[in-house]
């Protein structure tokens, strides 16, 4: 157990909660957003906003009845449903290493902006990022809290400014600027394809042993922080949108954010923005990949991975979870679409935010209608986004059901071959 003194406190924990949603989320879901539900975009936010507020009461809920972290596959193991927690806890390592992998592309697309790099510079860029903190993590320093507060603080102030700026140009023709108007249904297929930008959140509950008197403080600072990010989503849209028309966002989705502010304050706001965008992207992939790696490394303690992942390097890091994990994000990030990408994971943790819901439910949670509608409106989203990819991407669609089928089918014989220590 960790002593008092490097416990997170509430500001601590705050920080780090609305940090792991914004620092990749709105940069690189904003365009794709828009692409969807146009005017209806704020719409799109506050519906998947409602599922992660819902989600992280589960969260938090279940954290303090089991006292201990470790997320849904601890949730599903107190509960001595390990079959499903075996299997949920693979489909969630893939929808982390998607996550890290949009988080890599991100980066790469807007500091190759900045310079105007193109192609090959970008796959650098993101290739680059993705293995500096593999070898970061691996010399033991992948978990910077006080950097990572400081990164969260300034690009959290970034994100409020632009927003409130954009706003107060309230120009309403500009949601729907150089394209069609949407349909109002448009909102909640919108939402069902950036959900990813709300996961970052569930993080904090693997750290729940760090975190000062979690029983009372964690539920009311968690929900504060999700509420936060879920207004400060709908106004940087918003303010966004009216800084750069609807159609400059979808032309320019990899970097709307840096295209704003670059119509804003010239090469003055690309500086700032690259910035804000590096740093914020280069921490999200930092902490997801640490709590990833380790996560793997005690799923593989239980036996529920293959006992491979547990091997670790001379600074107690799971060194073969890290180099996996981080390979398979960098390679993603440099082949791979954006919402293909986002898509993906959104649909993982829709289904693994469902699952923690209905946990939630299931454990006589006092307020029984939250976790009831965090399930409902989450089922619905994820109904919605299956249906808008086998629509637009059975591929990606049909590659995700395949591994899907092979967790359920092919893990009990994978973590039956004993590999040795």
């Amino acid at each position: 157990m960790p002593s008092n003194n490097n416990k997170l406190n509430p500001v601590s924990v705050w920080a780090l909660a609305a940090g792991g949603m914004v620092g990749g989320g709105i940069y690189t879901v904003l365009g794709v957003v828009v692409a969807v539900s146009a005017q209806w975009t704020w719409l799109a936010f506050l519906c998947t906003g409602v599922i992660a507020i819902c989600s992280a009461y589960s969260y938090v809920f279940l954290s303090n009845k089991f006292k201990e972290g470790g997320g849904a596959f601890a949730f599903l193991e107190e509960v001595n449903d390990n079959k499903i927690a075996g299997s949920l806890s693979w489909l969630l390592i893939i929808g982390y290493v998607l996550t890290i992998s949009v988080y890599a592309y991100a980066f790469g697309h807007y500091v190759a902006f900045s310079f105007h790099g193109h192609g090959l510079s970008i796959r650098l860029l993101a290739a680059g990022i993705t293995i500096c903190l593999i070898l970061l993590n691996l010399a033991g320093v992948g978990k910077m809290t006080k950097v990572e507060i400081t990164i969260v603080s300034v690009n959290l102030l970034v994100l409020l400014v632009l927003a409130i700026y954009g706003v107060s140009k309230w120009q309403p023709s500009q949601l729907v600027a150089g394209i069609e108007p949407r349909p109002l249904w448009s909102g909640l297929i919108g939402g069902a394809a950036i959900f990813m930008a709300y996961e970052g959140f569930q993080l904090l509950s693997y750290e729940y042993d760090r975190i000062k008197n979690p029983k009372k403080t964690f539920m009311p600072v968690l929900l504060s922080a999700v509420a936060f990010v879920v207004l400060l989503y709908i106004l940087v849209a918003i303010g966004a949108t009216m800084l750069g028309g609807a159609a400059t966002l979808i032309s320019f989705k990899q970097i709307a954010l840096s295209i704003v502010a670059e119509k804003t304050m010239g090469h003055t706001g690309v500086i700032l923005m690259t910035v804000a965008a590096g740093f914020a992207t280069a921490a999200a992939i930092n902490s997801t990949l640490f709590s990833t790696a380790n996560l793997a490394k005690n799923i593989a303690e239980k036996n529920e991975l293959p006992q491979w992942f547990k091997h670790t390097n001379g600074n107690d890091i799971p060194d073969r979870s890290i180099i996996m994990l981080g390979g398979v994000a960098g390679l993603l990030a440099i082949t791979g679409s954006l919402s293909s990408l986002v898509e993906a994971a959104s649909l993982i943790f829709l289904c693994t935010f469902g699952v923690v819901n209905w946990l939630a439910y299931k454990e006589n949670a006092k307020f029984k209608w939250v976790p009831i509608l965090g399930m409902v409106i989450g089922g619905t989203t994820g109904l919605a986004l299956i249906f808008r990819l086998a629509v637009s991407k059975p591929i990606a669609l049909g590659v995700l059901l395949v591994l899907v089928l092979l967790i359920i089918l092919g893990r009990p014989f994978l973590i039956d071959q004993k590999q040795p220590k």
